[in-house]
């Protein structure tokens, strides 16, 4: 493929950025992508499970706002959707919102105020790891 026809494919890709047929075309690019690379991982999970990759809970036993988000992905690959959820339903949430980031979301995020979208992703980090907390128990007596 010589460069014009590089730069001419580019052009034509950010052209259709505004339009729906582009933007529904990067949803199904980033959903299969995600979803091949979930079940590749998932696969590889299965034949080698590493244990616990979170430094913080396997040095402290404390989770960190981020733990569960590995498993979302494994048991996506997998195709368990509910187990994904319980994991980290933040992850999951934002894993969404960037798949449907072209069709209109993307554009409302980059609007607002950087201290908007900071306190935006500090209260999802607030509520994810209270979240991870309870359900690995540290909350409990």
């Amino acid at each position: 493929m010589a460069i014009t026809d590089a730069s001419s494919l580019t052009a034509r890709w950010r052209r259709s950025a505004d339009s729906v047929p582009g933007a529904l075309m990067r949803v199904l690019l980033r959903g299969t992508g995600g979803l091949v690379a979930a079940v590749a991982v998932a696969q590889l999970h299965d034949s080698h499970d590493p244990g616990v990759l979170c430094l913080l809970r396997r040095f402290t036993g404390i989770p960190c706002p981020g733990c569960g988000s590995t498993t979302v992905f494994i048991e996506a690959g997998h195709g368990n959707w509910a187990a994904a959820l319980a994991a980290n339903p933040v992850t999951v949430v934002a894993a969404v919102g960037l798949l449907v980031a072209p069709l209109g979301p993307g554009r409302w995020w980059w609007k607002l105020p950087n201290g908007r979208r900071n306190a935006l992703i500090g209260a999802a980090l607030a509520a994810s790891w209270v979240w991870q907390l309870h359900r690995l128990g540290i909350s409990r007596p």
